[in-house]
């Protein structure tokens, strides 16, 4: 019997949510056959069956968090013999004291999978109505507090469908309305899961763990050819930023007292989905023209709003770019995610009214807010590095 134990899906992961089981107690599998989806911090990833064998049994149901390295799954391999139950004993370790692994499986990286033999008898999981439904189906269940175990499926095969679940939302707003509830008493609760723990952890590191410190300014748009191509002209303009002060494109460690200043520009995206605020990485962006910027940009959205985005996109980043202007903020003091040590907001442009050249004018006005890590970047550092961004803004093209 083999045990297969949850991986480490990207740098640093501690653990996953379980998303879909794409097989059952007793199913049989091929290698690299997917095994389980699994939501990590940013993304929905399919995980693939590391054997070929008869699936012995599964552990946790869709919505249970898993820590990295308990056991997912527990295979009989074709061709091996039942071994007599006993009591488990210690794991023998390999010589380089890690456990077993067998090789790639799928995509993952083959020290990411985790296999050990075991003579302990596993019992299937208790039986339970198997849901057909897409991840991005089933996270929009959860936001929408749904059981996908009570629907009916109306496509293909009886697969769950998104308009399915709004069906059921409606239905279970309808009916918690008409009960009884003393007048004026209202309550939701949320289980934070997905973006929006992975926004919790986050946040409450970069307020603990970071001496945060903002500067702010204005940068004259009036003068842009497209004034509406908002993102691809401030990543170009937080690229000549990073080459003015390379001090804040990078990342800190606390531990070794090391700033590392990045060569390339990795340009981490904040994007807000309905399924919570997502960081997305626009790799090598100074290397990329605004037409380049513009279709990366809409591509890593899309992914972002339909949880395609690979693991790989959601990290990696050197600076961050943050658009706070969903209704009229112009600033604010936004959070970088350690290690890195800068994020630029940019708020909702507007027309002001201000000195040109001695004369009072009316020009369209774009608010910006850089915050960084104050305990390896100086003022005068950021103060720089915004100036360059505002000059390079003030660009006509």
């Amino acid at each position: 019997m083999r045990e297969f134990k949850l991986p480490d899906l990207g740098e640093g992961l501690t653990e996953a949510e379980i998303v879909e089981w794409h097989v059952a107690a007793n199913d049989e599998i091929k290698l690299n056959q997917p095994l389980v989806s699994v939501e990590t911090d940013k993304a929905v990833v399919e995980v693939p069956s590391p054997v070929s064998g008869r699936v012995v049994s599964i552990h946790g149901e869709a919505g249970d968090v898993i820590p990295v390295g308990d056991v997912l799954a527990r295979f009989d391999l074709p061709g091996s013999d039942a071994a007599p139950e006993a009591e488990p004993g210690p794991a023998e370790p390999a010589a380089d004291g890690r456990d077993e692994a067998p090789g790639v499986v799928g995509e993952l990286p083959a020290s990411a999978v985790v296999m050990s033999d075991t003579t302990r008898s596993a019992a299937a999981a208790p039986g339970r109505k198997r849901v057909k439904a897409a991840p991005s189906v089933r996270a929009l269940a959860r936001e929408l507090g749904v059981d996908l175990t009570d629907l009916e499926g109306s496509g293909p095969g009886g697969r769950i469908t998104a308009k399915d679940v709004a069906k059921a939302a409606e239905g279970a707003a309808g009916q918690a309305s008409a009960e009884a509830a003393p007048a004026g008493a209202s309550a939701t609760d949320e289980k934070l899961s997905g973006p929006r723990r992975a926004m919790f952890r986050s946040m409450t590191a970069a307020h603990s763990e970071v001496a945060l410190c903002t500067v702010m300014d204005d940068a004259d748009i009036h003068d842009w050819e497209s004034p509406r191509d908002f993102t691809p002209r401030l990543i170009r303009a937080m690229v000549a930023g990073a080459r003015a002060e390379p001090r804040l494109n990078g990342t800190f460690s606390a531990g070794t007292g090391v700033l590392s200043m990045s060569e390339e520009v990795h340009m981490g995206l904040a994007m807000h989905t309905p399924h919570g605020l997502i960081v997305a990485t626009i790799f090598n962006a100074g290397t990329l023209g605004l037409d380049e910027l513009r279709e990366e940009v809409a591509r890593l959205k899309k992914a972002g709003a339909d949880r395609t985005l690979k693991p790989e996109e959601v990290r990696g980043y050197t600076i961050t770019l943050s658009n706070i202007a969903g209704g009229s903020s112009r600033y604010a003091t936004p959070l970088m995610v350690p290690p890195t040590v800068g994020i630029l907001g940019s708020g909702a442009a507007r027309d002001e009214v201000v000195a040109v050249n001695g004369e009072i004018a009316i020009r369209r006005m774009l608010p910006l807010s850089l915050t960084f890590d104050h305990r390896c970047v100086a003022g005068a550092d950021a103060s720089r590095f915004l100036g360059a961004v505002v000059a390079d803004l003030k660009l006509a093209s």
